[in-house]
């Protein structure tokens, strides 16, 4: 399978469970969280692939908190600021910048990309026949 159809799978994937899990835990969402979802499961799922399993679970899912964290201030700037949607605002918590991150959030993101990284690699294994997943720790 191409890698462009394999990233669109991964992405659709992604975007798909995050949306769903905004509605879980926010009870509503909005499009473009789909499309921030599905780019953050890509980045994050890419950490095995460009690292290794070899990098302590630990490691990948810090790392990968912190891509959340850029992809959601990079867009948070487009569609809450520039584009005035107001999807979210963190203004009102401790440590916030600019109301599009904070460190409460960050934190909340190392197990989210926990559970990225796993969902990530047993998509991987299941559907596109790669490398059985196992970690370090």
């Amino acid at each position: 399978m191409n890698s462009v159809k394999k990233a669109l799978i991964l992405f659709v994937a992604g975007g798909g469970a995050y949306y769903l899990i905004e509605l879980m835990f926010r009870g509503y969402s909005h499009g473009s969280m789909f499309l921030v979802g599905g780019l953050c499961f890509l980045l994050v799922g890419l950490l095995n692939e460009q690292l290794s399993f070899d990098m302590p679970l630990k490691w990948q899912m810090l790392l990968g908190s912190l891509l959340i964290t850029v992809v959601e201030l990079i867009s948070g700037l487009i569609v809450n600021s520039w584009l005035g949607l107001n999807v979210w605002d963190y203004s009102s918590l401790p440590f916030n910048l600019w109301g599009q991150i904070s460190l409460l959030f960050t934190i909340l993101w190392i197990p989210l990309s926990g559970g990225a990284i796993l969902l990530d690699d047993y998509l991987r294994y299941r559907w596109f026949g790669e490398e059985r997943p196992h970690y370090r720790f």
